[in-house]
C-alpha cells in the first residue's frame, strides 16, 4: 500500500509541476507548485523521513503562501484574467531541459556508487542534521523567529490602514 501511496504521490507530483507551466496566473502556478511540493513531502513522510517532510511541508506552504500574497499585490495580472505565457524561448527551454536530464541520468549510470560502510545510525535524521548543523542549531531555531518576525513587522509597517480597514488613527466614523 505505502509502495502505491509513494507512485501516485510521483505521478501527482509530477502532473502539478507540468500545471505550473500550463495554467495563466501566477497565483494558479503557485498553487499547482505547492501542490507539488506537498506530494513530494508526503513521499519523505512515507520514506521515514519525518523531520524532511514536516520540514518541506511546512516550508513550501510559508514560501508559497507569501509569494502568492506577493503576486496579487504587486503582479498586473495575478488572476490571470488576461491571457499570458509562463514560458519564454520555448524551444530553447526545452532543449536545455532534455539535455540536462539526459546528463542526469547518464551521471546515474556511469557514477561508480561507494559501498555502505558501517551500520545505519539509530536516527538517521538526527545525524544528518547534527552533521549539517552541529551545535549551531539553537542559533537558527532563533534566526527562523526572529526572520518570521521580521516579516510579520515589515507587513504591519507597510500599512496605513488600521485593523478594520481604515486609517489609523482615526476615530470610527469618522470623515
Amino acid at each position: 500500500m505505502q509502495t502505491v501511496a509513494f507512485w501516485v504521490l510521483a505521478v501527482a507530483a509530477v502532473g502539478f509541476g507540468v500545471v505550473v507551466f500550463v495554467v495563466d496566473s501566477m497565483a494558479r502556478a503557485t498553487f499547482a507548485l505547492l501542490a507539488s511540493f506537498l506530494c513530494v513531502g508526503v513521499e519523505l513522510l512515507l520514506l521515514d523521513l519525518d523531520y524532511l517532510g514536516v520540514l518541506v511541508i511546512l516550508m513550501m506552504i510559508m514560501e508559497m503562501l507569501i509569494m502568492a500574497v506577493f503576486m496579487i499585490m504587486y503582479m498586473m495580472n495575478p488572476g490571470g484574467l488576461m491571457p499570458m505565457t509562463m514560458v519564454h524561448n520555448n524551444r530553447g527551454a526545452i532543449a536545455i531541459s532534455l539535455t540536462v536530464f539526459a546528463a542526469l541520468v547518464t551521471g546515474i549510470f556511469v557514477t561508480p556508487w561507494p559501498q555502505r560502510r558501517g551500520t545505519v545510525p539509530a536516527d538517521p535524521t538526527f545525524s544528518v542534521g547534527e552533521a549539517i548543523m552541529g551545535p549551531k542549531m539553537l542559533v537558527m531555531m532563533v534566526i527562523g523567529i526572529a526572520i518570521l518576525a521580521t516579516m510579520i513587522a515589515s507587513v504591519v509597517l507597510a500599512t496605513d490602514r488600521g485593523r478594520y480597514d481604515r486609517p489609523s488613527g482615526g476615530k470610527a466614523g469618522a470623515k
